[in-house]
């Protein structure tokens, strides 16, 4: 909205040209969101807390988790609204790209609210049935899967590339709409069996969102494109945008979201997130490196299904509790080592992933 307004005023006061940076714009987007949740942050968990809208705790988890019983929840839709907000009034609203990740962000935020308040009304941890969730994730993410390859103008936007690798690029053809499908709804799903923890899951994502942002702009400049030798996506570069809004979103919730949290993201965050997260590395065509740097993210999906697996098939868990930070707690690990030793972990995959940028 804003890059309309000074690209008129630049005509008659240089200084505004700035804005039409998107380095620039990137930074100014974070730090407008993070000042935003900082501002607002506090009101939004005085209304929940008002409206009592409070999690409801499982009673089989581990014992030091019934105290948070009746923390507000629901606070996701702080991080949507800052977001959304932020790369409006900072993006080009002109590239389809970011109106692409908003739109899947905001749908998947709606199904994570129906959710949230299914579970506050009736009191229960159980919420909208995993049926019609998975349902309608599959709907917007097929949608959006279906939009990219229609829309889809050179090989490389809907090729799969192989990091560490200068020459493998996998064409996908019609399977490209499988990948995004199952990229889009699994980092929804995965960055929300993360969430379990205060501030377990956000920072994560930060980290991860961040170096998507930076992906995001090399992969739409074709000069560092071609240098680096990864695909270019002409218009890709926009989403630093949003991406910058969505770290310093996210930074401005872990202030209230930190141990012992003031407010629980729930899943109208987590669901909404993850599956911004998936959208943003198939566009920019780095679903792998994405799993590589969120891989707590796809640690803890696979412990719960390594969990239910051996369950079903043996009678026994390999687990004491999954996901596997509650495992790591039940050991006797206090919740914040748990955390921060997880934060370590991405903060390292996420330096692996982008070290793929430049060994190929």
């Amino acid at each position: 909205m804003l890059l309309w307004v000074t690209e008129y005023l630049a005509e008659f006061v240089s200084g505004f040209s700035v804005f039409q940076y998107l380095t620039f714009r990137t930074m100014v987007s974070a730090l407008t969101a993070l000042a935003l949740s900082l501002l607002i942050g506090p009101w939004v968990i005085a209304k929940l807390a008002h409206y009592q809208i409070g999690q409801t705790v499982r009673d089989d988890g581990p014992q030091t988790h019934l105290s948070k019983t009746g923390t507000p929840t629901m606070g996701g839709a702080l991080i949507l609204i800052v977001i959304s907000f932020t790369t409006l009034l900072w993006g080009d609203l002109n590239n389809e790209y970011v109106w692409i990740v908003l739109l899947v962000t905001l749908s998947f935020g709606a199904i994570g609210w129906i959710d949230d308040y299914l579970k506050v009304k009736l009191t229960n941890s159980k919420g909208l049935s995993a049926r019609w969730k998975y349902l309608w994730q599959s709907v917007i993410g097929m949608g959006a899967a279906i939009y990219l390859y229609s829309n889809a103008q050179l090989p490389q936007e809907t090729a799969l590339i192989v990091p560490f690798f200068k020459e493998i690029a996998i064409s996908t053809g019609v399977g490209y709409i499988l990948v995004v499908y199952l990229v889009i709804v699994g980092t929804s799903n995965a960055v929300n069996l993360t969430d379990g923890l205060d501030g377990l899951a956000i920072l994560p994502t930060v980290m991860v969102g961040g170096a998507l942002g930076l992906i995001a702009y090399l992969c739409g400049n074709i000069q560092f494109s071609e240098y680096l030798q990864i695909p270019y996506i002409s218009g890709a570069g926009e989403l630093a945008v949003f991406c910058g809004a969505l770290g310093g979103a996210g930074l401005g919730f872990l202030w209230f979201n930190t141990y012992p949290a003031q407010v629980f993201m729930g899943d109208v965050g987590a669901l909404s997130l993850g599956a911004a997260l998936g959208t943003v590395a198939v566009i920019v065509r780095h679903e792998i490196v994405l799993f590589i740097m969120g891989g707590v993210f796809v640690l803890e999906t696979f412990s719960v299904i390594l969990q239910v697996a051996s369950y079903r098939i043996t009678g026994k868990r390999i687990f004491r509790m999954a996901p596997i930070h509650h495992h790591f707690e039940l050991k006797g690990w206090p919740e914040p080592r748990v955390i921060v030793r997880f934060w370590i972990i991405t903060l390292v995959l996420v330096i692996i992933g982008l070290s793929t940028l430049k060994l190929r």
